[in-house]
């Protein structure tokens, strides 16, 4: 007979860990006596990170006594007590293996619904002092699960559980939880899971993103290894500041073919004594055997240098294309979006779909592009020919400061900045899907206003040009600084290269992983088991080769990497 044995609750307090200010409330205690249970959670307790805990969905959370008594025997421990997992409930009987999603239970006199398993969160392992435990607790299928509250009550340690109802089409937590992280995921489970009433809204979003992956193109494999020298055929001004740069093998073979909005990695020493520098840019081209770069000038950097000294017959190191912002399938019209040089991916998916797709997209395609004025929008008169006749093709353009000439020429469609309510106004559908580019600042501000209108949230995609904002979960106190040597920093070892925030350092053996380098040097990075289950900290990997510790249970895509439990074989330039 399932059993209540515990009732466990704590206070979210701040704790000092590596260096940073956590919020969390995984130090949970016993209780005597009956206690009232609410929607949100038992009374006397709190959840200190509210986005990947609390909530109706994730109101209690349950672990086995059983449980505790395999870890005390794999991790050699004595003694786990009730609550050490930071459960509320500790019960006998209820393994992850036999609860299904959707499954109700009476405790006490309050009635509670199954809604998922417990999140890969880094914070067990470090209140277990291992690391690695959110890692096992998913491998060796022990997560532990959330319940929902149906009717208030009170519970108390002693209380019998009792199952009132299961759902038709139930999938088990343990099944749950590998489907979402241990991949080799088949469609039919997929849609099951996204399909379950009772699963967390998270949770269903999460295998409807698998989904619609499945169904999309695969990201091509990574051409070739690191970078190849490729030699510059033209050099084209497109605008006041912008020149393109076609790429081309030095033995006149077609490059590899890639998809429109995909990028490469260029490496460059602007002298003999410079170090070797690497930046991004996005092809532009239709895909005819060589690759175009468009280049936006910034002085002092490595574009200025490109603009200023690289000339036709010069060669350059440049990395095979990559990335996976490029069109998915959709019956939904298309809607391209830019600013400024964020002009360049797009550029790349309009030319790619008006030659290969023009039957199909011709009546769904918008173009629209913002600039500063006429005289700052790159590859203008290229999209005009590229436009001409393709009558059912939309494009709308928007000049913020507009000159006396452009307003001769008539070369706009709006005097002001893009935004949805304008996109809107002028017959652009909410119901499609949207591709943005440029500056970050655009693209949040326009992001947030397209999902206040209604546009779903998997209909938006966006190519950031620099390093993404951190996720950190829990952490509360962090200083901010530009990406810098760490404190101490090694003078030999392989050469670490984060080529988003420009910098270059040597590896430490000190660090347990890239990401602890990443975050010994202030650079961005986003993270939450931090044992290579969630893939949150999932990066490009431009060149080099790293070894797992632990091995991830899912292993990233080629040409990608874990930086939150890999280390450098040798040099590595990583695209973060």
């Amino acid at each position: 007979m399932a059993v209540l044995l515990s009732i466990n609750v704590g206070r979210a307090k701040d704790i000092t860990w590596q260096d940073k200010v956590v919020r969390t409330a995984i130090w949970k205690a016993p209780v005597a006596g009956r206690v009232t249970m609410t929607k949100l959670n038992l009374a006397g307790d709190e959840q200190g990170d509210l986005v990947g805990h609390g909530g109706e969905h994730r109101a209690i959370l349950v672990y086995q006594e059983e449980s505790l008594r395999y870890w005390a025997k794999v991790l050699e421990r004595e003694g786990l007590e009730p609550g050490q997992f930071g459960e509320n409930f500790t019960v006998t009987e209820l393994s992850d293996e036999d609860v299904c999603i959707g499954d109700r239970y009476r405790i006490g006199s309050a009635l509670f619904e199954v809604t998922q398993p417990r999140v890969t969160c880094y914070k067990v392992g470090f209140r277990m002092k291992h690391p690695e435990l959110p890692s096992l607790m998913v491998a060796h299928r022990r997560p532990g699960f959330y319940m929902r509250v149906l009717e208030t009550g009170e519970v108390g340690a002693g209380d019998r559980i009792e199952r009132i109802s299961r759902a038709s089409d139930a999938m088990s937590v343990a099944d749950i939880d590998s489907l979402l992280y241990k991949g080799n995921r088949s469609k039919e489970d997929l849609r099951r899971a996204a399909n379950l009433p009772a699963l967390s809204v998270g949770w269903r979003k999460s295998f409807e993103d698998l989904l619609t992956a499945s169904a999309a193109p695969s990201q091509p494999e990574i051409a070739w290894p690191g970078f190849r020298r490729l030699r510059v055929v033209a050099r084209v001004k497109m605008s006041d500041d912008v020149c393109a740069f076609s790429l081309a093998d030095p033995n006149d073979e077609p490059l590899p073919p890639h998809r429109g909005g995909q990028y490469v990695a260029i490496r460059v020493a602007r002298s003999a004594t410079d170090s070797r520098q690497i930046r991004s840019y996005s092809l532009c081209d239709d895909n005819a055997g060589i690759y175009r770069i468009g280049v936006k000038r910034i002085e002092g950097g490595v574009s200025a240098y490109l603009h200023d000294s690289l000339k036709v017959g010069d060669t350059l190191e440049v990395s095979a294309p990559r990335g996976n912002f490029f069109l998915h399938p959709t019956v939904k019209p298309i809607v391209l979006i830019s600013a400024g040089i964020g002009i360049t991916p797009l550029l790349g998916m309009l030319a790619q779909t008006v030659v290969s797709e023009l039957d199909e997209a011709d009546s769904r395609l918008w173009w629209v592009h913002g600039a500063h004025d006429g005289t700052h929008y790159a590859f203008a008169d290229e999209i005009s020919r590229l436009l001409k006749d393709r009558s059912k093709v939309r494009a709308l353009t928007f000049l913020s400061r507009p000159t006396d000439d452009d307003r001769l020429q008539r070369r706009y469609d709006v005097e002001g900045r893009i935004t949805a309510a304008g996109l809107f106004a002028l017959g652009v559908p909410l119901e499609s899907t949207f591709y943005l580019c440029g500056p970050s600042a655009f693209m949040e501000g326009l992001k947030a206003e397209l999902l206040k209108s209604g546009v779903e949230w998997g209909d938006i995609y966006m190519e950031n040009f620099v390093a993404d904002a951190p996720v950190e979960p829990g952490v509360t106190q962090r200083t901010v600084r530009s990406p810098h040597p760490p404190i101490e920093a090694a003078t030999v070892g392989p050469s670490v290269t984060f080529a988003r925030s420009r910098l270059s350092v040597h590896w430490d053996a000190r660090f347990p992983s890239l990401l602890a380098l990443a975050e010994a040097c202030d650079v961005p990075v986003r993270w939450s088991c931090r044992t290579g289950v969630c893939h949150y900290c999932v990066t490009p990997l431009i060149d080099g080769q790293v070894d797992y510790e632990p091995v991830p249970l899912d292993a990233p895509g080629g040409g990608d990497v874990l930086i939150c439990c890999s280390r450098p074989r040798g040099d590595v330039e990583l695209d973060l």
